[in-house]
């Protein structure tokens, strides 16, 4: 699994006209899903996700995570995040699980985020056309990989 993770003061998703998502401090998170990822990479970023400490405390520094801080959470799929750009000039989107593959693991993640956070978080819509609206706040943009667990 491959993660974009986002501070924002506000960020939503719209599907045609229908608002499907919104927050207002917390994380944006944009996430793809692999043919190879397991509940393992699903348990493993959720936690770290919700932990990361990326929000400022009283000292100005990066120091609290969004769970510590009471923020919100905006889940986005996004499957152009394992695009290959090595031959040519058109993405290969080949590392992108199907979505037999990837909605059931996406929306597993979903659940264990929101358990991680101890309440719902606000999502896109797998596979439909989205508009999302940030502002990101720092901007402060963290990108996470299950398969490179540095």
């Amino acid at each position: 699994m491959r993660a974009v993770i986002q501070r924002v003061s506000q960020a939503s998703v719209t599907v045609g006209r229908r608002v499907t998502g919104s927050i207002l401090k917390g994380l944006l998170v944009l996430l793809a899903v692999e043919d190879a990822d397991t509940t393992e990479d699903v348990e493993w970023l959720s936690r770290k996700i919700v932990r990361l400490r990326i929000f400022n405390d009283d000292a100005g520094q990066m120091n609290l995570s969004v769970l510590e801080i009471g923020g919100d959470i905006l889940l986005v799929s996004q499957f152009t995040l394992f695009a290959s750009t090595k031959k040519g000039n058109r993405p290969s989107f080949i590392r992108s699980a199907r979505p037999e593959i990837a909605v059931p693991m996406y929306e597993e993640f979903r659940e264990h985020v929101a358990r991680d956070l101890g309440q719902p978080i606000q999502t896109g819509e797998f596979g439909a056309h989205m508009d999302v609206s940030l502002v990101n706040d720092g901007p402060v943009t963290i990108v996470i990989d299950s398969r490179s667990r540095e």
